[in-house]
């Protein structure tokens, strides 16, 4: 697998590789610009933020159960975070209903996955990748938006009303070039359009590809997401992702007509915030936790949706019983750092040599006990 190819050249360099969210041993030191990528992308960006900032400092201000207040000269705070990406490729005439799921479920998909409770040693939020990378990349668009600039990372603007070519025309609208690049021939296959979009990080977002005989698609990158703990981590949050999309996608009332998205974007940061014990009303009048509505409700609509989709029960309850006893144990990934730092005084080296050799055994997150691994 690609993995094992990685943990194979990592350990040629003495090294090893460790799938999380944010590294627990992070020093501020690291993020400078010797260690970033050397692909001159990455580069441009970092020049061109800078230039639209008129070189003002980069600062990341997080206030959490702990507080962190650093500035930098570049982008390489971007660097701390590592996500999962989830994709789907939807029908031109149903993307507007999947991206508008994708959208509301945000919320529990950012709590049931959460891998990142800390940055440069401090307790933050249960996903601090959120706000370090919206502040990271701190550049909005063209002023004059009612509400102020519009910013490249961000939960969006408002749900769809037709379809995501209204994504599309925000890039336009609302965002300068980033990256001027020159292509001899961009149009066949709307470079200049994909170019753009990649320098615009919605949580949720609309992308154009093209299938392998030339045939353009559309697809919904769901970002919100860390790198899990251990493989069957990961495909747990994919499985869960996929039956939630297509069931509230295809149920014969849009939900987004039910819930504003001001309710789905207040929800998505508070469940970054806290986790699996925000607290909110889920179509319903009652408010119940996050927890409580992943396993009265969510575990049930997923795996209905995951059904339509013609995938194979055993595999849909296999891996929705991972997102199962996860969130009934309240043993996400950063609970698990946190109960794991709580019990061995804070020893950040400690929890990360402990991860990894966890990781390694392939058990999922919630079958981690706290004791150190000989």
């Amino acid at each position: 697998t690609l993995w094992q190819q990685c943990s194979a050249t990592a350990s040629s360099l003495n090294a090893d590789i460790l799938g999380i969210g944010i590294l627990p041993t992070l020093q501020d030191s690291d993020l400078t610009l010797k260690n970033i990528s050397l692909l001159d992308r990455y580069k441009a960006l970092n020049e061109q933020v800078l230039r639209q900032r008129n070189g003002i400092e980069i600062e990341l201000n997080i206030n959490g159960k702990d507080h962190l207040q650093v500035s930098h000269k570049d982008v390489m705070l971007e660097a701390a975070a590592t996500s999962l990406q989830i994709h789907i490729q939807v029908p031109q005439d149903v993307a507007a209903r999947y991206y508008n799921a994708s959208i509301l479920l945000s919320a529990p998909m950012v709590a049931v996955s959460a891998n990142s409770p800390c940055l440069f040693g401090r307790r933050l939020w249960q996903e601090t990748r959120i706000p370090v990378f919206e502040q990271a990349v701190p550049t909005g668009g063209y002023g004059g938006a009612a509400s102020g600039p519009v910013h490249r990372v961000s939960f969006g603007t408002d749900y769809v009303r037709d379809s995501l070519y209204e994504c599309f025309q925000e890039n336009l609208d609302h965002f300068p070039v980033l990256l001027p690049v020159h292509y001899q021939t961009a149009a066949d296959q709307v470079k200049y359009l994909r170019l753009h979009n990649g320098t615009i990080w919605r949580w949720n977002r609309p992308l154009i590809g093209f299938d392998e005989d030339q045939t353009p698609h559309l697809r919904i990158e769901h970002r919100v997401c860390a790198a899990a703990p251990t493989t069957i981590d990961n495909i747990a949050n994919i499985a869960f992702y996929y039956g939630l999309v297509h069931y509230y996608a295809t149920a014969e009332k849009p939900p987004e007509y039910v819930m504003p998205f001001t309710d789905a974007k207040n929800n998505f940061y508070r469940a970054a915030q806290l986790g699996l014990k925000h607290k909110t009303s889920w179509f319903s009048k009652k408010t119940d936790t996050l927890q409580k509505i992943v396993l009265d409700k969510l575990l049930v609509e997923a795996e209905t949706g995951l059904y339509k989709l013609g995938i194979d029960q055993r595999d849909s309850k296999r891996y929705l019983s991972v997102i199962e006893q996860r969130v009934e144990q309240n043993r996400t990934g950063s609970e698990w750092q946190l109960n794991f730092l709580n019990a061995h005084q804070d020893d950040r080296t400690l929890l990360t040599l402990n991860y990894l050799k966890n990781q390694i055994s392939g058990q999922p997150v919630h079958e981690w006990d706290l004791e150190t691994v000989s």
